[in-house]
């Protein structure tokens, strides 16, 4: 078992949390999911650009190598930009676009959508095609079932606008849409799905005796809210957060992320 209360990277980590990573680490069967951008990744104007901190990234590989561990990567990325942006060994298992999209250890990426459900994206993408075209800086990421209204790059007040008006025109045109608001980001989709559906599909799968779940976002609180009392929750960053812990940012999950691993390491060896 390592020392923890001596490396210097350790010691900036939160005492309670320390302990508590101390306890999930011993579980006999231990799921690792984590969000991407603004928890493993820091947050950059271009979607495509954003990379793991090389800490966490170092971390969750050793955490693939461990008997009785599994890692998931649960995003609102569509699956082949979670793949592009996450280069990971193919053990580890992916989800994408809040659960739509799966890529367990037998892929079956298909969604499925039917008719109705298809032509619905096409008027989707017809109003926010043009909402995104009449407001300076603001983009459009095309998801499996919907799309990505991106506001990132604008203004504040043109980012507001742009939120407001897209709410405003879907609603008047398409009925029972789901729309999630995250950092800079607005969602849109046909087909309801959620990070928390996600964590307990990961749960079952794996057969997980607990999960350690860490994210940042809006959209990771129904993964938060998904956990039992022996999992761990681990927000990143400020807001109101189901997570039973909190810490800084992603240079702090790199850090809690690289502790899991050692606390792991020794204790999967001694099962």
């Amino acid at each position: 078992m390592v020392d923890i209360d001596t490396p210097p990277p350790f010691s900036r980590l939160p005492e309670p949390l320390i302990g508590a990573m101390r306890e999930i680490t011993r579980t006999k069967q231990l799921l690792v999911a984590l969000d991407f951008d603004g928890t493993l990744a820091p947050e950059v104007d271009d979607p495509e650009r954003a990379r793991a901190l090389p800490e966490a990234r170092d971390a969750v590989l050793r955490l693939l190598k461990m008997p009785h561990t599994r890692v998931a990567l649960v995003s609102g990325r569509s699956l082949a930009s979670l793949e592009r942006v996450s280069m990971l060994p193919d053990n580890a298992l992916l989800i994408g676009s809040h659960g739509i999209e799966i890529r367990l250890d037998n892929p079956d990426d298909a969604i499925g959508l039917d008719e109705a459900e298809l032509e619905r994206v096409e008027l989707l993408k017809d109003v926010l095609t043009e909402v995104a075209d009449s407001i300076d800086q603001v983009w459009l990421e095309e998801k499996p079932a919907g799309f990505a209204l991106h506001t990132r790059l604008a203004t504040e007040h043109n980012s507001r606008v742009a939120h407001l008006v897209a709410r405003s025109e879907t609603a008047a045109e398409l009925d029972n849409l789901t729309v999630r608001g995250g950092k800079n980001v607005l969602e849109f989709s046909v087909r309801s799905t959620t990070k928390g559906e996600a964590i307990e599909h990961l749960r079952g799968y794996t057969h997980a005796t607990a999960v350690f779940f860490a994210g940042d976002d809006v959209t990771d609180e129904d993964g938060f809210a998904a956990l039992d009392a022996d999992d761990l929750g681990l927000k990143a960053g400020e807001g109101a957060t189901l997570a039973n812990y909190r810490v800084k940012g992603p240079i702090q999950v790199a850090r809690a992320l690289t502790l899991l691993a050692d606390l792991r390491e020794g204790d999967v060896h001694e099962q």
